[in-house]
């Protein structure tokens, strides 16, 4: 695992070297998107297990080529939760995301034999490691070269396994012939979003 600071946006050289899937996560101010919080990190591991943890700026959060490959339908976006890094990403960054793989959604068809669906369980069940999430709770909007070793490598830890999970999840939902309703979840996802945004946090298809 080799790991990447940049400032602002990724340089059109790394974009055009994401060639099938990469990982996403971000970090934030706190949950609370767009009517409060703010987008701080954003993480992308490629398949060749390259972090790169880019902070945007806060100005404008202009970043050209990193919205090129979020848009790109041809590389997949592999995420845990992504609920909330789409709705990051897409206000902030004024993009749409296309061709998903949410690993926290697949948990939940699929590993019906546990209620632990948080990314530490998944590596610990897939990867065979256990990860220290206690940094969680840090200041992510500092100057990125004011980050300790400990957060960085907190943040790498969000998506450097998320390739091995997610081709480990897939089969799953395969063998149990339920990867199509799985896909019609991550069709929802647009609207799930959409509703955050609009402040409808709850499950509206509860009674």
């Amino acid at each position: 695992m080799k790991i990447f600071k940049i400032k602002e946006d990724i340089t059109s050289e790394i974009a055009s070297s994401f060639k099938n899937s990469i990982a996403i996560d971000t970090e934030a101010t706190g949950l609370q998107i767009p009517s409060r919080d703010k987008l701080s990190l954003i993480q992308i591991c490629d398949e060749d297990k390259n972090i790169y943890i880019i902070q945007p700026n806060k100005n404008n959060y202009s970043a050209p080529n990193l919205v090129s490959v979020l848009e790109n339908n041809k590389i997949l976006k592999i995420g845990h939760f992504l609920r909330f890094d789409k709705n990051s990403l897409e206000f902030f960054l004024k993009c749409k995301i296309k061709n998903i793989f949410d690993t926290k959604i697949a948990s939940k068809i699929v590993r019906t034999y546990t209620d632990a669906h948080g990314l530490k369980n998944l590596i610990q069940e897939f990867c065979n490691k256990s990860i220290d999430k206690r940094q969680g709770s840090s200041d992510w909007n500092k100057d990125i070269d004011k980050l300790s070793d400990k957060q960085l490598e907190y943040a790498a830890n969000d998506v450097v396994y998320l390739h091995k999970i997610k081709s480990e999840l897939e089969s799953m939902l395969i063998r149990e012939k339920r990867i199509d309703i799985f896909k019609k979840c991550l069709e929802f996802l647009d609207t799930r979003v959409e509703l955050d945004q609009k402040g409808f946090k709850e499950d509206i298809f509860e009674h």
